[in-house]
């Protein structure tokens, strides 16, 4: 089965059944066992459109909404193949659909994982359409499968942020701002930014300012009614909510001191914009996360690349040991009040959600 949201409207979901398609030559069945579901996956729904996130997974349009899938990261396992390059019973972790399978065209492959190949991701960035060989991925483990699944993709992208950031020498601001602070994609950017001695400063809602204050992440943490306590110095905005109203009201604060504005997620992507004035510069600009990581794997090498991830994943793991709560979410009921528990931003900051469908 596939839970698919209307593109137009998010909260209004439906279920579809599987095909049960017969395989071509050359496909390969994966049974997706369990996907991790946050609040980076709405912004793969707002940003569907921009970004081409919907044509990873088409779906079936009607005439009275236009149907999509959005991408979530999990395990899966072969379970029927008619490719060379997938062999029933090979776990993979990689980027699926919310639903129960999903058919891929493995192409392009080696000992670590294989590439999809199918037509229509052909023009999609390359680091969505790979699948890891758990039995070889340098930080697979069995007991931190849910972490992975959930986490891993979010802190990638914060590890990304960040050395964006770093390899710019952060602009020549002496203080990061960070909205949507309770955020675990914003999480690991202060917590990366910090500890190299970035400072940083979160913005959150009013009543998550508590949790985030006791996670001692950021060297501030101010509730969006406090943009104007922010320090008037050369500064960069790393925007995960989406807010308009927040956004102006630290590109007006900052105006002059302002040297970048980086757009990474849409968590707020609900609120009604009340400033109608012009925004002050800069512009913002999007973060792509797929475009650092062909930087860096341009500059140091795969086998770098994944060593200075790995040390950085293994010390992230162990800080949010002691926060995180994992909830499973199992059956397409649960997984669907999970989602819309998130598209309206009332899922506590320290939940981790576990989903699984029949």
């Amino acid at each position: 089965m596939h839970l698919e949201v209307d593109r137009a409207h998010l909260a209004t979901t439906r279920v579809v059944p599987d095909s049960d398609t017969p395989l071509a030559d050359g496909d390969a069945r994966i049974r997706v066992d369990r996907f991790g579901l946050s609040s980076n996956n709405i912004s793969y729904a707002v940003f569907g459109d921009m970004l081409r996130y919907w044509e990873f997974f088409p779906a079936t349009d009607t005439a009275d909404a236009p149907w999509g899938r959005i991408p979530v990261w999990g395990f899966g396992e072969v379970i029927e193949t008619r490719s060379a390059n997938a062999s029933v019973g090979e776990r993979l972790y990689g980027y699926f659909p919310m639903s129960s399978e999903l058919v891929i065209t493995p192409g392009r492959s080696d000992e670590r994982g294989l590439f999809d190949v199918a037509p229509h991701r052909a023009e999609m960035a390359a680091a969505y359409s790979r699948y890891s060989r758990c039995a070889t991925d340098p930080i697979y483990r069995p007991e931190r499968e849910q972490h992975q699944m959930l986490l891993y993709p979010l802190f990638f992208t914060a590890f990304l942020i960040d050395d964006h950031l770093a390899d710019n020498a952060d602009f020549g601001a002496e203080q990061v701002v960070v909205s949507s602070a309770s955020s675990k994609t914003a999480l690991g950017v202060g917590r990366i930014a910090g500890e190299r001695g970035a400072r940083v400063i979160g913005l959150t809602s009013a009543s998550n300012k508590a949790f985030v204050e006791s996670l001692e992440v950021y060297a501030q943490v101010l509730s969006y009614d406090e943009v104007g306590s922010l320090a008037a110095v050369p500064s960069v905005y790393v925007d995960i909510a989406g807010n308009r109203d927040v956004l102006h009201s630290v590109h007006t604060h900052l105006s002059g001191v302002l040297a970048r504005s980086i757009t990474v997620g849409g968590t707020h992507w609900d609120h009604e914009a009340a400033a109608v004035e012009a925004l002050p510069a800069p512009a913002p600009e999007f973060f792509f996360a797929p475009d650092q990581i062909a930087k860096r794997a341009k500059d140091w090498g795969g086998d770098e690349l994944d060593r200075r991830l790995g040390a950085a994943w293994t010390d992230y793991l162990s800080w949010v040991d002691g926060w995180l709560e994992l909830q499973p979410a199992d059956g397409i009921e649960a997984v669907t009040a999970a989602y819309l528990s998130l598209l309206a931003g009332s899922t506590d900051p320290r939940v981790g959600i576990v989903c699984t469908l029949p």
